[in-house]
């Protein structure tokens, strides 16, 4: 007999929901975090702390409201994001306390220390009092991930910083560097630039983001160069280091970068170097990513009892995707029928300034998958919610199947986007199409709203493409 069922390593998303998963059934199942909080990245060091220096970032620099009311407003000189981050701690404390309000409900048992293979049923755990050996039935790793650091980068440097030391600022830079042109690097050059400092990102491919809608991908950087955020694209560093004093970054076309502060937001590691898996036949990847079948099994590891969900499996990296991952792997290792697979279609959030959210298919991929397709947009500008918010240049845009109006994409910038995509994403969920969004009523006013009008231009493309420009059409141009 094993101790538990179920042994669940990090209390993170991931780890959070496939414990509590397993213990909905009956399963005995314990929680082991080395951590003194528990919620993983995502709480402590990520998501929620980025996202509230976000939200801070906006109220406080009055961005919203300047081109509505003619606000100026400046940080007070030196100012601290500790400082910034007030709301941080009511916010973290209350979804830790969530957690472990879960556990106790579910009769997970929490242990704090730090676990490490020693047989394949098998793991030593260094609590506080001392080493402690469990056994366990089968064992789901959710340790998340860490900022990944190369060794050209000198973190031990003060003004470097990576994307969990960034939010230890003691005070706002006039001026950032940021190697990075992906969700975090863009994530934070947004913010601080809303803050006022003057970032510069530099990618080394030909655009930011690039797994966005071209279109959307072009709104997101104008509104950021308008924050004054500067682009270098298709540069790469081939250096950092101090010279004469000074913090600097060289480029490989030569152009040295004088850096104030400096974040490198390149990726993240995997958290498995401590775990002992070479005790259990576990190889990772250069970054300690581990490689998964589709119900989370890893990869070579003896007897087949161990899963892995979240960050440390890598792509798509989402904590929304990481708790449905621990969810299935919950229920395949104790052969529950509940929940056998994670949606593929999942949405992406870009808590940038402005937001942006997609779910499915881009005008890009569409077209690389030879689908005949065609779009509809609705523009924030001509919403009357639009308007009262202060949002003149978001977008929603829907692309959809020309033979039967099928909605395949949805993709969104701007205000609330990351609320608003989960409409497109039911209605492609359900199979839906245009007709679903013209049969429904809104609320008014809302930017929900603009679904409607954005199925209503979407069907005045497909009428004029079919040459088409009778009846139907002339309604369609009335309700603009």
């Amino acid at each position: 007999m094993f101790e538990y069922d179920w042994l669940v390593i990090g209390s993170g998303p991931a780890g959070e929901k496939g414990a509590v998963q397993a213990a909905y059934f009956g399963k005995r199942v314990a929680v082991v975090e080395k951590a003194k909080a528990v919620g993983g990245a995502c709480v402590n060091t990520g998501t929620l702390p980025s996202k509230t220096l976000r939200e801070t970032s906006l109220y406080l620099s009055g961005w919203k409201q300047r081109d509505m009311y003619g606000m100026s407003c400046q940080l007070r000189e030196g100012v601290s994001v500790p400082e910034l981050m007030c709301r941080q701690e009511p916010v973290l404390n209350t979804e830790r306390d969530r957690i472990r309000k879960n556990f106790e409900r579910h009769h997970v048992d929490l242990i704090e220390g730090e676990a490490r293979f020693v047989g394949e049923h098998t793991v030593e755990i260094l609590t506080p009092e001392g080493p402690k050996r469990v056994t366990s039935d089968a064992v789901l790793l959710a340790v998340g991930s860490s900022p990944f650091k190369p060794a050209y980068v000198p973190f031990e440097d003060p003004n470097v910083d990576d994307a969990d030391s960034i939010l230890r600022l003691d005070k706002i830079p006039n001026a950032m560097v940021i190697l990075g042109g992906g969700v975090i690097g863009c994530e934070y050059a947004s913010i601080f630039a809303a803050l006022g400092t003057k970032c510069m990102v530099v990618e080394g491919r030909d655009q930011i983001l690039g797994f966005l809608d071209q279109e959307v991908n072009q709104i997101l950087s104008g509104q950021m160069a308008r924050l004054g955020v500067e682009f270098v694209l298709k540069k790469n560093v081939v250096d950092v280091s101090r010279k004469n004093g000074v913090l600097t970054c060289t480029l490989d076309d030569g152009r040295v970068l004088e850096c104030e502060r400096l974040l490198f937001a390149g990726g993240r590691s995997g958290n498995t170097r401590s775990l002992g898996l070479e005790t259990v036949g576990i190889q990772t990847d250069s970054r300690g990513l581990l490689k998964c079948n589709q119900f989370f099994q890893v990869e070579g590891a003896k007897g087949g009892r161990i899963y892995a969900t979240g960050d440390v499996i890598g792509f798509p990296a989402l904590a929304s995707v990481a708790m449905e991952q621990g969810r299935v792997a919950a229920c395949h290792a104790f052969d529950i029928k509940y929940k056998t697979k994670v949606s593929t279609g999942f949405p992406y959030g870009l808590y940038t300034i402005p937001e942006v959210s997609m779910v499915g298919e881009t005008e890009e991929s569409a077209k690389k998958k030879g689908i005949d397709f065609e779009v509809g947009r609705a523009f924030y500008r001509d919403n009357a919610r639009g308007q009262i918010c202060g949002d003149t240049e978001g977008m929603v845009k829907l692309i959809f199947q020309v033979e039967d109006k099928k909605l395949i994409g949805c993709h969104i910038v701007g205000e609330r986007a990351t609320e608003l995509v989960h409409v497109g994403q039911s209605v492609i969920h359900f199979g839906g199409g245009l007709d679903d969004f013209i049969d429904q009523v809104f609320n008014f006013p809302t930017l929900g709203d603009m679904f409607k009008y954005a199925a209503y231009d979407g069907l005045g493309r497909l009428q004029r493409r079919q040459g088409k420009a009778t009846g139907p059409q002339k309604i369609i141009s009335q309700t603009r």
